[in-house]
């Protein structure tokens, strides 16, 4: 029989919703998120544990090989998204809309969002900002749209920021975060990624939510954490800050088997008579 004094077992469930990472928040158990772009790595993931699957903006870099997040279409996520719903069981799915697929007006917004809902099967939405998007993240959550936001470094506002570095290290950005923070959590956002802003900041925000926090080069104290998986597990290795702990070095795995492949097929190794029919 269980101690009545531990925890419950929130992570344990069959399927993740957004009332289970609430769930994991209020119980103290921290939130594991990674990208995916993909049925077959989705699927992967899914039955390693991950809560939320985010089929990130990210895929515009890892995927297609663009310099930014910018060029990445709302069809473009669309297909990754149903690509990746098909590979899960238990896994929260939470989609990027994309850069001009919401800035432009509350309604235009809103219909992203929706075909995202209708044309995936995934459970939520995420974008970037603050008080801009606001009354978007409002429209969206009276549709019954769950809305992820994120704050702190937003790639889509790169060119604004020019720079990759740390947010919010000035009193006057880390006041207008906290207030973004407080007020996209009274939009009705279910889940707020904090990225690259100083650790001490993250933790305060994060108390001051009722919301769950997910942080990415934000310290330790949110109440998860998320990566690209392509840098996870060692796939992408010219980016290299220092929020990113590689678990694997598959370029490496992939290239030496990769070689070995082609190797066997120069000498006729491959295939054997047993490969053969």
């Amino acid at each position: 029989m269980a101690d009545e004094s531990s925890p419950p077992d929130v992570a344990n469930v069959p399927r993740v919703t957004t009332k289970t990472v609430q769930e994991m928040k209020d119980a103290g158990v921290p939130i594991a998120m990674l990208t995916a772009y993909d049925y077959t790595s989705a699927r992967l993931y899914d039955r390693a544990g991950v809560d939320v699957l985010l089929v990130g903006d990210s895929a515009s870099n890892v995927m297609a090989g663009n310099e930014t997040t910018l060029p990445m279409t709302l069809d473009q996520m669309i297909y990754h998204a149903q690509c990746v719903v098909r590979g899960i069981d238990r896994s929260l799915v939470v989609v990027d809309l994309p850069f001009g697929a919401y800035q432009g007006d509350p309604k235009e917004a809103l219909q992203s969002a929706i075909r995202v809902m209708k044309e995936t099967g995934a459970h939520g939405v995420k974008l970037e900002g603050g008080a801009a998007v606001v009354e978007s993240v409002e429209r969206m959550v009276r549709a019954g749209i769950p809305v992820m936001g994120h704050l702190g470094l937003t790639p889509q506002s790169i060119y604004n920021f020019g720079t990759y570095q740390v947010r919010a290290e000035e009193e006057e950005e880390a006041n207008q975060l906290r207030e973004d923070a407080r007020r996209l959590e009274d939009a009705g956002c279910f889940a707020l990624v904090l990225e690259k802003i100083p650790a001490t900041l993250a933790a305060e925000v994060t108390a001051s939510l009722s919301i769950p926090t997910i942080g990415i080069g934000a310290g330790d104290q949110t109440d998860g954490q998320v990566l690209v998986s392509h840098d996870a597990l060692g796939l992408s290795t010219d980016f290299n800050p220092r929020f990113v702990r590689r678990y694997a070095r598959l370029d490496e795995t992939i290239t030496d088997a990769i070689g070995e492949y082609v190797s066997d097929v120069r000498d006729r190794s491959f295939p054997t008579d047993d490969e053969s029919y």
